[in-house]
């Protein structure tokens, strides 16, 4: 994907537009990248991660385009309930309950800035944490989604609004990079026991791409204001 080098306000109006164009990007990231994520789930898991995230986001995508009214916070609760009922194994409850919970976060407000989405962000990882019991270094989602937001708050906190949704990225994909010696703890993965080491987290490279989508997506809100 192509990244655009004009900077990123952290005051950038964000709604439903950038919501829609989240989904978007992606929808589009994970079609792309669908066999690579299933290479890496058939080596330490179901070899289903990318077919079911695939159709996943692909039946929420559908759904964000079919419902016009909707404040962004629920777009998100949408997309969410979605995933929960259209994909297989742990992604779907996982992803799902995530982006419901970013969505009950945001509330009913029709735009939001990067403050917001940030505390959104760490309500969906909340959910995340609960339901799957993971902590960073057992070789999940959490690897890659736990640095990126940590990374987002400091540029954040530094007045560095324009780097936040690129650090984010960046630290997601240096933690889903992160996962390959690791050995799991969790999921499907955490059967193979060592054997798991030397192969990279299906989950977290998933993550990291949807990070790449929310960096792609919030552009054009700071184009705007800039």
């Amino acid at each position: 994907m192509t990244r655009s080098n004009r900077p990123i306000s952290a005051s950038a109006g964000l709604d439903r537009a950038f919501v829609v164009r989240w989904i978007e990007a992606a929808a589009s990231s994970i079609h792309e990248q669908r066999d690579h994520l299933t290479q890496l789930d058939a080596a330490i898991g179901d070899a289903d991660h990318g077919i079911n995230l695939d159709r996943g986001f692909e039946a929420g995508l559908a759904r964000v385009r079919d419902s016009d009214a909707l404040p962004p916070g629920r777009l998100l609760q949408l997309v969410g309930e979605t995933l929960i009922l259209s994909v297989g194994g742990a992604a779907g409850p996982l992803y799902g309950s995530c982006l419901r919970e970013v969505g009950r976060s945001l509330g009913e407000d029709e735009a939001f800035d990067a403050e917001a989405l940030l505390v959104a962000l760490r309500a969906g990882l909340q959910e995340i944490v609960r339901l799957g019991a993971a902590a960073e270094g057992d070789k999940t989602i959490v690897d890659a989604y736990a640095p990126a937001l940590s990374a987002m708050e400091r540029a954040l906190r530094a007045g560095r609004g324009a780097a936040a949704f690129t650090n984010a990225r960046e630290a997601a994909e240096a933690g889903m990079r992160a996962t390959i010696p690791l050995v799991a703890h969790r999921g499907r993965a955490s059967y193979l026991g060592p054997r798991s080491a030397g192969h990279q987290d299906p989950g977290a490279t998933s993550t990291a791409l949807l990070f790449g989508a929310l960096e792609a997506a919030v552009r054009p809100a700071a184009e705007r204001s800039a």
